[in-house]
């Protein structure tokens, strides 16, 4: 038995020894085993039931605990924007929020904002910054029953209706086998858009007093569409420099004062070479207050 059962049964055996050595009755010490013998059988009884070893009780628990209801995991798998479940499930890179591709595409026509957080996901084109994903969009597949079988012929009456050809499933290609020895797969190499066009160089000329606690850009060098304007480049350093309202910002090329609306595409072309320097477009931005 157990040692905490031999040790209960340890003092019952040392009284009844010394009962029968003082009394030298035999018949009672045969009642006591018996009695002994009955709470050994009762308590091996208990522990058999207590750890589920008759009926099979631990087997349905365990079996109890592996069933989820979908409407605990609900949450995780909804779009927030149109509040169904996930289609083409669409991370945004800066947040990890994630939506359906058709509407977070969609919601970027008129923001550049997170729907659920509200962080600034690109000051332009916010498009570059989401990734599906694929893991994400198979397990809400997994958990819904019929939803991908719904989806697909969904699309597929999509096309017919309008006449055009269904567009068939990417087939991945298999890689042929290469002899010797076996060259290391590299992931996929990071591109710059076509769009981010103008690279520039952001440096600090100063401030007046008055401006308040501030720390110059880090990293001096940003690339962004030739249609940003000024006005966007602006922005840009309030927010990363937490300026107050107050403080206003001066952004020069060359010798010109730049205005607002003027994109960085048209300010390139207007200065010239002398506004470039290694392929950067050089502006300089200073800080003074505004007057009341």
């Amino acid at each position: 038995g157990a040692p905490s059962c031999s040790g209960s049964r340890s003092l019952p055996f040392e009284f009844e020894r010394g009962r029968s050595e003082s009394s030298g009755d035999e018949d009672d010490d045969d009642e006591d085993d018996e009695e002994e013998e009955m709470e050994e059988e009762e308590l091996e009884g208990d522990t058999g039931a207590r750890f589920g070893t008759d009926d099979g009780e631990l087997d349905s628990d365990d079996d109890r605990e592996r069933m989820i209801n979908l409407a605990e995991l609900t949450p995780y798998i909804l779009c927030s924007i149109c509040k169904g479940y996930f289609i083409d499930a669409t991370t945004i890179t800066e947040c990890l929020h994630t939506f359906c591709k058709s509407c977070i595409v969609r919601h970027f026509y008129y923001s550049n904002r997170c729907p659920k957080c509200n962080i600034v996901v690109h000051q332009t084109q916010p498009l570059y910054n989401i990734r599906l994903d694929r893991q994400l969009q198979d397990i809400v597949y997994k958990l819904v029953v019929n939803l991908e079988e719904r989806e697909k012929k969904q699309m597929h009456d999509f096309y017919k209706e309008r006449g055009l050809e269904v567009p068939k499933p990417a087939v991945p290609q298999p890689v042929p086998p290469s002899r010797g020895r076996p060259r290391k797969v590299m992931g996929s190499v990071f591109r710059i858009p076509p769009e981010l066009d103008i690279s520039i160089l952001l440096e600090f000329i100063g401030a007046n007093e008055g401006t308040g606690n501030f720390k110059p850009l880090e990293k001096k060098f940003v690339r962004v569409s030739g249609e940003a304007t000024v006005g966007h480049v602006e922005k840009f350093l309030r927010r990363k420099m937490d300026l107050d309202p107050a403080c206003q910002v001066d952004i020069i090329c060359g010798d010109h004062l730049l205005e607002h609306y003027q994109t960085l595409r048209e300010i390139r072309q207007v200065i010239g070479e002398s506004a470039v320097q290694d392929g950067l477009l050089v502006l300089h931005y200073g800080l003074v207050v505004s007057p009341l």
